[in-house]
C-alpha cells in the first residue's frame, strides 16, 4: 500500500516529513500510515497540474487518445478488484461484497467516461445567427485545473466520480481524499502511471481539511472545485470559491424520505427500507433515513421490519454473511451513538440503539429503529449518517408529500406503491434530485446524481458529470472577406 503523496507523476514525501495514522474501525488499530500533506505540498501539486494543463499534451490530445488511457485505468482497477476491495474493508469497514461492488463500479466509471471522451472529438453545435455573412458555433473545452475533495464512505468510487470525467474532459486535477480513508485513492497514482497518463495530470494529496483541503480550495491556480461532504464544509468551500469566481459543484448532505403506501407487499417494503438505511452501515448521503408508512399498513410493516432488522449479521467486513460492518471511525461511532441517545428522548426506540455484544472493541452499532417519530424531532430533521432509521405514519397522499418535502435537504426520495400512476405522481411532487419508485438507493453511472436545496449544486455522473469539467466557447466567423461597412464601406 502506498503511503506517499503523488505529485507530478511520482510518489514523494510531504514537505514536512510528517505522517499520520490510518485506523481499522473493526478494532481501532492502526493499520497504515500516510504522508501528512500541507499547504506547500498542495502548491507543488497545483503547479504540476497547472504546467500539465498549460503546456502538457493531455488537454491537446483528441478525446479518442484520452479514452485509451481512461480505458486502461479502468482495466487496471478491474484486475485489482480483490486487493482494492480488501483495502476498502480495512480502511472503511464495509462488508467485502459491498467493497467489491464499489471497485467494480469504479472500473465501470472509467470505462464509461472513456466512451464519452471519444464523443468529444469534433463535437460542436452550430448556432443560427440570422445575419448574412456570419457563422457561429459552440464548442466544448476543458475548464482547466480542478481541485477535488472526496468523502470517506465510498473512497475509491467517489474519487472516480470526479477523476474520470475531469480527465475525459481534458482537465488536470489535484485530488484530496478524506483523511479517514486515504489508502485506496493513493493507488490511483500507480494505476495512472501504468496506464500512460502524463505526469502532472493527476496529483493526490493526503492530509487534513484545514492543512490540505483549505489550501486547495483557496489556491489561485485552481479553476474548478468539486466537493462531496457535509453542508458546513460545502458552504465554506462555496464562500472561498467566490473570491476568485471558481466554478463549483457540491454534493452535500441528505435526510431522504421513503414513502410506503399500504398496497405495497410487506416483504418488498421491508427489503427496501432495510437496504435504504442499513446498506454501507447507513453511511450514505442519500440514505432513506426517514420512512413514512401509510396508517393501514403501519403496524404490520413495523413488526416485520423490527423482526428482520434483528436478524442482520454484524461483524468484520471479511466475515462471510456480514451485512453490517463497523462505522468508519471512532469519531463517527461516537457521533452516531450520541444521536441515538438524543433519539431516546424524542421517540420510541423499538430495536437496536447500542453496541453489539462481543464487538465492543470496534466501531459497531446495532441496526436501530425509532418509531412514531415527531416531525420536529432532531433525529427526524438532522443527518445522522449511521444505521438509524426514523419511522412515522401518514394518512393521506398529500400529508406524505408534505412530510417528505419538509426538510432543508433534497438529495434523494423514494416511494413504494403497486399503483404506478400514484407512485409517479408522488415522485414528481418530491423536491429532490434523485427519486426511486419501488426501490431505494440503486445508482447508475449513466444517470445524473445530485440534489436540491442544501443537498448541493450541480450534477455528477452521466453526461452531466462530464459537463462539470467543460467550458462552452462561442466561435463566430465573418465569412464575406470584405470590410463589414461600419468604417470602411465595401
Amino acid at each position: 500500500m502506498k503511503n506517499q503523496l503523488f505529485i507530478d507523476g511520482e510518489y514523494v514525501d510531504a514537505t514536512s516529513g510528517q505522517m499520520f495514522d490510518v485506523v481499522d474501525p473493526s478494532d481501532r488499530s492502526v493499520f497504515h500510515r500516510v504522508a501528512r500533506g500541507g499547504a506547500a505540498d498542495v502548491d507543488r501539486a497545483v503547479q504540476a497540474a497547472r504546467r500539465a494543463f498549460d503546456s502538457g499534451p493531455w488537454p491537446r490530445m483528441s478525446g479518442t487518445e484520452r479514452a485509451k488511457v481512461l480505458r486502461r485505468m479502468g482495466d487496471l482497477i478491474a484486475k485489482r478488484t480483490d486487493e482494492l476491495a480488501r483495502i476498502e474493508v480495512q480502511d472503511n469497514g464495509k462488508p467485502l461484497p459491498e467493497a467489491v461492488w464499489d471497485i467494480e463500479d469504479t472500473a465501470g466509471v472509467f470505462h464509461f467516461y472513456a466512451d464519452l471522451a471519444e464523443g468529444l472529438d469534433g463535437a460542436e453545435t452550430p448556432v443560427e445567427l440570422g445575419m448574412e455573412g456570419f457563422t457561429s458555433k459552440a464548442v466544448k473545452e476543458p475548464v482547466g485545473v480542478a481541485g477535488a475533495i472526496i468523502p470517506w464512505n465510498f473512497p475509491l468510487l467517489m474519487a472516480s466520480w470526479k477523476v474520470a470525467p475531469a480527465l475525459a474532459a481534458g482537465c488536470c486535477m489535484v485530488l484530496k481524499p478524506s483523511e479517514t480513508t486515504p489508502v485506496s485513492a493513493l493507488e490511483l497514482g500507480e494505476i495512472a502511471n501504468q496506464a500512460g497518463l502524463p505526469a502532472g495530470v493527476l496529483n493526490i494529496i493526503t492530509g487534513f481539511g484545514a492543512e490540505a483541503g483549505q489550501p486547495l480550495t483557496e489556491h489561485v491556480g485552481v479553476d474548478k472545485l468539486a466537493f462531496t461532504g457535509s453542508v458546513p464544509t460545502g458552504s465554506r468551500i462555496m464562500a472561498t470559491a467566490a473570491r476568485d469566481i471558481k466554478t463549483v459543484s457540491l454534493e452535500l448532505g441528505g435526510k431522504s424520505p421513503l414513502v410506503v403506501f399500504a398496497d405495497t407487499p410487506i416483504e418488498e417494503a421491508v427489503e427496501w427500507i432495510m437496504f435504504g438505511i442499513f446498506w454501507n452501515q447507513g453511511e450514505v448521503c442519500s440514505a432513506t433515513s426517514r420512512v413514512l408508512i401509510e396508517e393501514a399498513a403501519y403496524d404490520a410493516v413495523m413488526a416485520r421490519l423490527v423482526e428482520e432488522a434483528q436478524k442482520i449479521k454484524i461483524g468484520h467486513g471479511l466475515e462471510d454473511g456480514v451485512l453490517l460492518g463497523p462505522l468508519v471511525s471512532p469519531s463517527q461511532h461516537e457521533k452516531v451513538l450520541e444521536w441515538i441517545e438524543i433519539g431516546k428522548t424524542e421517540a420510541r426506540l423499538v430495536t437496536g440503539g447500542g453496541v453489539p455484544e462481543g464487538l465492543e472493541a470496534g466501531c459497531y452499532v446495532q441496526p436501530t429503529i425509532f418509531a412514531d417519530v415527531p416531525e420536529d424531532a432532531r433525529i427526524w430533521t438532522e443527518e445522522i449518517f449511521g444505521p438509524v432509521v426514523c419511522v412515522r405514519s401518514f394518512k393521506t397522499e398529500e400529508e406524505a408529500i408534505r412530510l417528505a418535502n419538509d426538510s432543508r435537504f433534497g438529495l434523494g426520495a423514494a416511494v413504494m406503491s403497486k399503483d404506478l400512476e400514484r407512485a409517479e405522481r408522488v415522485a414528481r411532487a418530491f423536491r429532490a434530485g434523485i427519486v426511486w419508485i419501488n426501490c431505494s438507493q440503486p445508482t447508475f453511472t449513466q444517470a445524473p446524481w445530485g440534489g436540491y436545496k442544501q443537498s448541493g449544486i450541480g450534477r455528477e455522473l452521466g453526461i452531466w458529470g462530464l459537463n462539470n469539467y467543460l467550458e462552452t466557447k462561442q466561435i463566430t466567423t465573418w465569412n464575406a472577406h470584405k470590410p463589414w461597412g461600419w468604417y470602411i464601406k465595401a
